[in-house]
Formats: structure tokens, sequence, C-alpha cells
């Protein structure tokens, strides 16, 4: 939609869902480029509607939505959440804001898309599903890994017997990102954990099909502002299967991950966007490669699951449903409980 074009036309009839996103920041500017690469893309041109951004900083919103050609900007959340046009809101804000701006884009009739993690805690993550589900709206959590084609192939392998019988994975994600102020920052829910450290968990969840761990170990490097610089975490299964998360904010990892059979083994690269999936044999041979299929910039799953969602007037994503996003969120409690790492509004 170019600058120019009415924006008073709503354009739910045609069935395409006008996107607003909330907040200005770094993943603000990739989900703008998506909605961009969306909108003149032929698989989803007739559902997506790049439409509005909104900051604090009027100035800013309107900068951000002349760049990517948005008709629409606002300075203030509380304009977009009043503006009738806007069908959903992806919330681009650090994780302690996530929830209250949940709560005022639901009250105001809005369906969401919560870029993860979803909330700081499971309290407010049930807060917000609550509302969801008693306003009839769409509220999931934008963790991309769980919307990729990538998934879907893990999952194959691990049904298939490739690797035989599951018994162990492995997950790891690390990136030197203490500069930015949000990740070391106490009272913004910061730390490697519910920023990189939800990836690990998320991967080893999905490689596991979403079983509840029987109990949990973990040990944490605290950075100087008291959140978790590094961690590393064992989940235990019931049925004898083991599996280790690892994160770090301070260096950079290999970002595999690994899930273990007993007769092979199954490695994806990069596990926060895979980018080759190949399983191993006994010897440690290359039995297969699985192609990852090329992407726009990889968010365009999640959003467009989410559109089709509010076209057919559901609450959840199948990819990421509720009850998938609350089981990360206690998971994530129950470490820092280990720790005894607790934000200053909890």
């Amino acid at each position: 939609m170019s600058a120019t074009a009415p924006i008073h036309q709503h354009s739910q009839h045609e069935g395409q869902i006008n996107v607003a996103i909330l907040g200005a920041g770094g993943i603000a500017h990739t989900m703008a480029r998506t909605l961009l690469a969306m909108s003149s893309d032929e698989r989803y041109s007739s559902l997506i509607n790049p439409y509005a951004v909104a900051a604090r900083d009027r100035d800013r919103a309107a900068a951000f939505a002349e760049q990517y050609g948005l008709p629409v900007s606002y300075g203030s959340y509380e304009d977009l959440v009043a503006d009738p046009n806007v069908d959903l809101v992806y919330i681009a804000t650090p994780h302690s804001l996530h929830a209250e701006q949940s709560l005022l884009c639901l009250e105001a009739g809005k369906n969401i898309l919560v870029e993860k993690s979803f909330t700081a805690n499971a309290r407010q993550a049930q807060q917000v599903f609550d509302l969801s589900e008693s306003k009839g709206l769409l509220c999931t959590e934008a963790i991309w890994t769980r919307y990729m084609p990538s998934r879907g192939i893990i999952d194959e392998v691990i049904a298939s017997g490739e690797i035989g019988e599951v018994v162990s994975a492995t997950a790891n994600l690390g990136y030197p990102i203490t500069a930015h102020a949000r990740l070391v920052d106490p009272a913004l829910a910061g730390g490697a954990l519910l920023d990189v450290g939800v990836y690990p968990l998320n991967f080893l969840d999905m490689a596991l099909q979403g079983r509840d761990p029987s109990r949990i170990a973990s040990a944490y490097q605290p950075y100087s502002t008291g959140v978790d610089a590094q961690s590393s975490t064992t989940l235990f299964y019931d049925d004898g299967i083991m599996a280790v998360a690892s994160s770090s904010m301070l260096g950079q990892s290999d970002r595999k991950g690994c899930v273990w059979g007993t007769a092979g083994v199954m490695v994806c690269e990069n596990i926060n966007d895979v980018s080759s999936i190949t399983v191993y044999g006994p010897g440690y041979e290359v039995i297969k490669e699985h192609p990852i299929p090329d992407q726009l910039t990889g968010y365009e799953y999640e959003v467009a699951s989410a559109a089709h969602a509010v076209l057919e007037g559901r609450q959840e994503c199948p990819e990421m449903p509720h009850s998938d996003t609350l089981r990360i969120m206690r998971m994530m409690d129950e470490i820092r409980g280990i720790w005894g790492v607790r934000y200053p509004f909890e």
C-alpha cells in the first residue's frame, strides 16, 4: 500500500489483514522489512497489508513509517489501538512491557502477535491468555522457529525413525550482546534466558514433542547487574530421556541443536534460524541432508499463520498454542527459581 492510498477503507473484506507494529526498535525494522516483502510476494500479497507503526515518539514513528512506506504512524500506543483499521498488532518491545501492552491491545479489541519471550513470567502469560480467550481474539507468541518449515522437517526425521529411538537432545545459543542496555537491566527482564535461552528450550520442547520434564537442574553465571549472563539447564523426563539447554549473552556459541537417537544423530545448524539439517549414522557418517526452503526473512511464517488465524476467528495458532507458551514460561520461571533470580517488578 503506498502512502497515498486511502486508509479509511477497511480491507478485511478482501481477506487482507492490516498489520501494525507496536514499537520501533531493531526487531520492529525486521518485521517491517518482512511485511513489505510479503506484500509484494504473490504467496502473501492478498493476505498481508503493512499498515501502521506506533512509537512513544511521534517523529520516530513517522520516520519509521516513511522508511517502509507505511500509510499510518502514531506517537502513542493508545492511538494505535484506537484505530479501527488495525486487524493485527505485532508487539516488538522489551519483555518487561509485553504483558501490559498485550492487555492494552486486547482490551481495545486487537488481535496480537507478541515477540518472544511472550511475557516476563507465566503469571503474566496466563493473564494475557485469559483476556484473549474471553474476548475471542487471537493471541500468539512470535517465536519464529516454531512456525518455520524446518520444524516440520525435524518432526519428520524423528517420526521416520531415521535416528532410531530418541534418548537425548542438546541445544545452545549464545551471542555477545551485553552492549544492549535492555539485556543487562533487571527492570526490563534482562538476561540471557528470556532473550536467547528461550530458543534452546523451545528447540528441545519441539524435539521431544512438548512433554513436561519431571525434573530440572540448572546453574548460571550472573552478570554484574544480577541478571543471568550464561547458564546450563538439564531437563529430565520420566521415560529416561535427558536434554541440555545452554545460553549466553557473553560469547558466540556454535548454535547447534542435536537430537541423539539409538541409530544416529540429527544435527541442526543455527537453532535460531535453522540453516541445515543433517542426519549422521552410528559411525558419524552422513546418512542424509535435508535442505531448508528459501525464505523472505523467516518472519513471514508467523505473520501468515497469525493472519489466517484472525480470518478464521481462532484464538491461537497451531504452531504455538497457548499451552506451549505457558509450558516454556513455567520452565523459565522454574529455572530462575533454582537460580534465585527475580525481576524487580515481581
